[in-house]
């Protein structure tokens, strides 16, 4: 199948706070457009060290990860984090992983967002089954 990667933004919600306080201006939100890895086996969200830097996303605390070797590390939990994807949007915690590592798109936010995978082309799409707004389950 491949490595599957998705271009996804990053956005600072509390920077959207600041413009409805007209503390900044819009232009001054701080926000990305990045290419992550999709990787099912993740759960969350995982941004390397420059992009939290970059983005100046709040510390909110600290979870033991398994990596994919089968090491257990400590990563600081960064949030709130507003992801946006096409007509998509959700809003989650991130882990931040080591200098410049690639970024990592979870499952959590993948489910949120109602994506789908597209193996041919090695991306995610919205789900056509739900191609005007995302769609969650409550049962």
């Amino acid at each position: 199948m491949g490595i599957i990667k998705a271009q996804i933004e990053l956005v600072n919600p509390d920077d959207l706070v600041r413009v409805d306080d007209k503390r900044i201006r819009e232009d001054e939100v701080r926000k990305m457009t990045i290419t992550a890895i999709v990787d099912k086996g993740a759960y969350m969200l995982c941004i390397n060290q420059t992009i939290r830097q970059q983005l100046g996303f709040r510390h909110v605390g600290y979870q033991s990860a398994e990596l994919a070797d089968g090491t257990v590390t400590t990563l600081e939990v960064v949030g709130p984090v507003i992801v946006n994807f096409k007509n998509r949007n959700t809003m989650c915690r991130a882990l931040v992983i080591p200098g410049d590592s690639p970024c990592l798109l979870g499952s959590i936010p993948m489910e949120d967002l109602d994506v789908v995978l597209v193996p041919l082309k090695q991306t995610i799409d919205i789900n056509p089954e739900h191609p005007l707004v995302a769609q969650t389950l409550l049962k």
